[in-house]
């Protein structure tokens, strides 16, 4: 059967850089290879699952077996490619994973990756993980990876906190006593977490003033970023916030999400200004 890219769920695009290519400018074969891998690295995003503590969280970790290619055509210098891949089997210890390569529609390469599921210091086969199992089944099905829950801190305080020491304190560099406010106590806080029970982004809708709610402390796992998962925190807090009656809501954005939020409806108010040692811009939507 032919392959096509509305096959696949998990699509990772790229341009064909030039390093890549030979002197006629087509791609070295041994490339397709990187590219396959490179895109699993998205499909373990997709499953919201960071990599390396998952792995350790499950007991285990993947090996690859066997990878095999089929070429049908090349790629060339400065081509956007999009790669697929979805998992065809699981057995006992093993995962299979199908991958294919367009240029538009054009299927230009079709692969498979065959990972085995092992003890990490022995490398020993063993089980593939339940959990991990139903995960690949609930992906490749259409189905949610995540559950999002929304309450108040006394609820999710222990899930919100690890996120924050996590992305503020220890990637950003936050000092800890402004990671943490009185606010905490009266806001509405959502939590995302992942089909391990790992908390994987949070955020929290505080009432700036009359009728006008306050966004803050977005928190996505750093592993994680670019699989929508900050747009689903955010949209629920905005759920919150029509909810109880806001016509407006507001916060204050590091200038490096500043797109981010813009692509949601929020518009820059204001100059830039330091928080927290941070380069921020205050940013607003309305209801």
């Amino acid at each position: 059967m032919t392959m096509k890219r509305s096959d696949f769920r998990c699509l990772h695009r790229m341009r064909v850089r030039w390093a890549e290519v030979d002197m006629q400018k087509i791609v070295f074969n041994v490339h397709y290879l990187m590219y396959f891998d490179t895109a699993m690295a998205d499909y373990w995003r997709a499953l919201a699952l960071p990599y390396e503590s998952s792995m350790h969280q499950l007991g285990g970790d993947t090996y690859v077996k066997k990878a095999t290619v089929e070429y049908f055509a090349s790629a060339r210098y400065d081509d956007q490619l999009t790669v697929g891949l979805r998992c065809g089997r699981v057995g006992s210890s093993s995962i299979r994973f199908d991958g294919a390569i367009f240029r538009g529609e054009t299927l230009l390469v079709t692969g498979e990756l065959l990972y085995v599921f092992a003890d990490p210091a022995t490398q020993r086969s063993r089980p593939v993980p339940e959990a991990l199992r139903d995960l690949f089944l609930v992906y490749e099905a259409g189905q949610p990876v995540v559950t999002l829950e929304t309450g108040d801190w006394n609820t999710l305080q222990s899930s919100v906190a690890a996120l924050r020491q996590s992305v503020f304190v220890e990637e950003q560099g936050i000092d800890a006593v402004l990671v943490w406010d009185a606010s905490d106590a009266s806001a509405v806080h959502a939590v995302l977490t992942n089909r391990l029970g790992l908390p994987v982004a949070s955020g929290r809708l505080v009432q700036q003033a009359p009728g006008v709610g306050r966004i803050g402390r977005m928190a996505v796992h750093r592993l994680l970023r670019g699989a929508s998962l900050g747009r689903d925190v955010l949209d629920a807090l905005l759920a919150a916030a029509r909810q109880r009656g806001d016509t407006e809501v507001m916060l204050h954005a590091q200038c490096e999400a500043e797109g981010f939020y813009r692509r949601l409806g929020f518009t820059a108010r204001g100059d830039v200004f330091q928080e927290a040692g941070l380069d921020h811009i205050e940013m607003v939507r309305v209801l």
